[in-house]
């Protein structure tokens, strides 16, 4: 047999794959994407039929000089990126670049890095499959025309570096919406009644008061509760009703994609990207001894809850074998997908059960571990016998009220022996206590009644996990998008993630209000659906996507005409609050700054009054007042006054107290040329509470410095960015460019390995 060539996606994938295929096949990798859209042009031919125009991604020019030296003259490449569109758009750009007279290209999908599985899609290679490209390719072809045509009116209306996005403009505008409800909701007050009860047959129990005349009853406030008070005070307690019945709780499915970032959001703290990296991980193979890469998990980028067969029947022999045959069903259990689930790939699970957690954890990392065993339970517990609890349900009669009281013992523990889920709370024990042994018409002793006072509370705030189930039962992005949107929304400034929960900033309410306005059908969640359900009807050759790009386009641009016109110019007039200057009385407007929105007199040049403000819980505008002047040592070089330091929109500085007299002012760093523009990350040096700020060197050149200078000199030349490390929790990571590796990000601290190409996401992550 002459030699093939085989090209992946990524290069942690080789080791793995040249033990399974042996001498014959030669293993190079893309790196990801080598052909995009190009950076600076819209890059799409509209009246050509939206015909897209490739470059090669910057940077990777290397990687295509070595993917053809490597192709020479073989006749077969295996073209084998990762089994999804991008994966596809990928073998279909490798393709493209090594395309020569009588070379055959074949399309193998690894849906699992083991040697069967990898042997069985070496032996019955497919063809490239054109829905599949074309539908990546209308995705992205939609992304780039919001981004591209979109972020330039924000531009000119609001501030330069503003994106818009498909997808992502859709998920602020769900955090908007919902910081908006928490802003309007208003608490009401009610109360209730809990009775300490106790039978002939010990020990007391608790009961709730639920209704009064059989009706729902309702508390809603200290004086009504008195009143019940009294009346249950010389009331007599019997039991009325006592309902005993078994109650069964199944397991949960295998985990797809969504399911899995919840659970590891909410059990390990993971964020939705680091997730994704640990599961690449697990997926592209580990040494489990020397030399022995194992792809431990099957493909994590799926929607499906389909688990092979000879995957169940290997989970059942170690139930039978580990939890005896009591645990384990007649029948295999089977999962129902749900609709427009796609089903290209299994659910997640291990490549085999036998790789128990425990008996390889010397050779995985702690966040390996954790997320390997996450996945090993649920899986393993999914073919197991219900739990089984026995519920006691019982009705409490005191003249015209009724309370009602409750109590659950577990009978069998089923797959909860195994696994319970956060995330499904049918898998969580109501009550683990049970009732005392009660009759009909038992009479009750009341040794108390306890009144409690409660507030309604607003709807939460969206948590990583919570918001990617909102995007999916929306219908809103796919598996594999998830995780991007929620790191696309933080980076571009539009939220922050408080103590775990996504709160906008001002400027992601501002540009999510101009943008709700002028595009109602692009930030609309069903409209976003329904182009998702085309997306997916172009993959499966259903619709035409020149005829998908049409329909969307004709409305779209008239209304990218219509905001280019009409949408509100923050950047001219500002936003009109209902507060006036405190200098001269003229309304204040909210304006952009590179610092962030701030408020400003409408009467500027005239006066030239500026404060920041902040908002409360209600959403009201506070006026932040200046912080009072500063006495420094530094004289004044102009009229020698003292020189005090204040605060401005752009951080601190220093001014002559002789103003308006001398109107000198000068940088903290005397010697630094240009002012500084934040960018977002707080200094890490231990004690400072300076921000790192973009700044200009002697030369010319861009660094980045703490904005405590000369207090604090920390700098970097690589750009920080506001979000963690995936790898190591890091509280930021760099963006940097090599002529080897081209833009990518890379981890803070320099023991971390994360390293991870730059996407173009222009300005969208679907």
């Amino acid at each position: 047999m002459s030699k093939a060539l085989v090209v992946v996606e990524s290069p942690t994938k080789i080791r793995t794959l040249k033990k399974y295929l042996g001498p014959d096949f030669d293993i190079a990798a893309t790196v990801g994407h080598i052909k995009d859209l190009p950076v600076k042009k819209l890059g799409i031919s509209i009246e050509d039929g939206f015909k897209p125009e490739y470059t090669t991604v910057q940077g990777k020019e290397k990687v295509v000089r070595a993917l053809k030296k490597a192709a020479g003259d073989l006749k077969d490449i295996y073209l084998a990126p990762d089994p999804d569109r991008e994966g596809e758009a990928i073998a279909w750009h490798t393709a493209e670049i090594l395309k020569k007279k009588g070379r055959r290209f074949h399309r193998v999908l690894f849906h699992e890095l083991t040697q069967n599985a990898v042997q069985a899609a070496m032996a019955s290679p497919q063809q490239l499959d054109k829905h599949r490209f074309e539908s990546q390719q209308a995705r992205r072809i939609l992304d780039r025309l919001v981004g591209y045509l979109i972020s330039p009116i924000l531009w000119q209306k609001v501030q330069r570096g503003l994106s818009a996005g498909r997808v992502q403009s859709v998920a602020v505008r769900m955090i908007c919406e919902r910081e908006r409800q928490i802003q309007a909701f208003k608490p009401e007050e009610y109360w209730s009644v809990t009775a300490q009860l106790e039978g002939e047959p010990p020990p007391p129990f608790l009961a709730k008061l639920i209704k009064k005349d059989n009706k729902k009853l309702s508390i809603p406030d200290e004086e009504a509760v008195q009143t019940v008070l009294k009346d249950l005070a010389t009331a007599d307690f019997k039991v009325e009703k006592v309902v005993k019945k078994t109650q069964k709780r199944n397991p949960l499915p295998p985990f797809i994609t969504s399911k899995l970032q919840q659970e590891a959001i909410r059990r390990l703290r993971f964020s939705a990207r680091k997730t994704m990296v640990v599961a690449q991980q697990l997926y592209e193979g580990l040494d489990l001894g020397p030399g022995e890469p194992e792809g431990l998990i099957t493909y994590m980028r799926t929607d499906s809850t389909r688990v092979a067969q000879e995957a169940i029947h290997e989970a059942r022999d170690l139930i039978k074998d580990e939890f005896g045959p009591e645990y384990l069903p007649a029948q295999p259990r089977v999962f129902k997908n749900r609709k427009k689930a796609q089903d290209a790939h299994e659910a997640i699970r291990p490549t085999s059960v036998t790789r128990r957690p425990k008996d390889i954890a010397q050779f995985l990392s702690k966040d390996q571990l954790a997320l390997y065993e996450l996945i090993w339970q649920r899986f393993v517990a999914c073919q197991m016998k219900p739990a089984l609890f026995d519920r006691t349900s019982v009705t409490i009669s005191a003249a015209p009220y009724t309370f009602q009281a409750s109590g659950s013992l577990m009978r069998f523990s089923g797959f909860m022996a195994l696994y319970t889920s956060s995330d499904d709370k049918e898998s969580q024990p109501d009550n683990d206590k049970a009732m005392p042994p009660l009759a009909a018409g038992m009479p009750l002793k009341c040794h108390g009644l306890e009144p409690k006072q409660h507030f309604t509370q607003p709807p939460p705030r969206f948590s990583e996990a919570s918001l990617v189930k909102e995007l999916e039962e929306n219908g809103i992005g796919r598996p594999s998008t998830y995780a991007a949107i929620l790191t696309t929304i933080r980076g571009k400034g539009y939220v922050d993630l408080v103590k775990r929960y996504f709160k906008p900033t001002e400027l992601g309410f501002i540009v999510n209000d101009l943008l709700t306005e002028s595009f109602p059908d692009i930030l609309n969640a069903d409209f976003t659906a329904h182009m998702e359900d085309d997306l997916d009807k172009i993959k499966d050759g259903e619709i035409d996507a020149v005829a998908v790009l049409e329909t969307f386009y004709d409305s779209f641009k008239k209304a990218v005409e219509r905001a280019t016109k009409e949408m509100h110019s923050v950047r001219g007039d500002g936003l009109a609050v209902d507060l006036n200057c405190a200098s001269c009385g003229r309304p204040l407007t909210i304006k952009v700054g590179k610092s962030g929105p701030f408020l400003a007199c409408s009467g500027y040049p005239e006066c030239n009054f500026t404060r920041n403000y902040t908002r409360d819980e209600t959403g009201q505008i506070e006026i932040e007042e200046p912080a009072p002047d500063q006495p420094t040592d530094e004289t004044c070089e102009k009229c020698a006054s003292p020189m005090v330091q204040k605060r401005g929109r752009f951080g601190p500085f220093l001014a002559c107290s002789g103003y308006p007299a001398c109107k000198n002012t000068r940088s903290l760093n005397a010697k630094e040329a240009a002012k500084t523009e934040s960018t977002g990350v707080k200094c890490p040096e231990k004690g400072c509470d300076g921000e790192i700020a973009a700044r200009r060197s002697k030369r010319g050149r861009i660094f980045y410095g703490c904005t405590s200078y000369p207090k604090c000199t920390f700098a970097l030349w690589d750009k920080p960015v506001p979000q963690s490390c995936p790898e190591c929790e890091a509280p930021f990571v760099l963006e940097r460019t090599t002529k080897k590796e081209g833009p990518h990000l890379k981890c803070s601290d320099k023991d971390c390995p994360y390293k991870e190409p730059l996407k173009n996401t222009d300005n969208d992550t679907s």
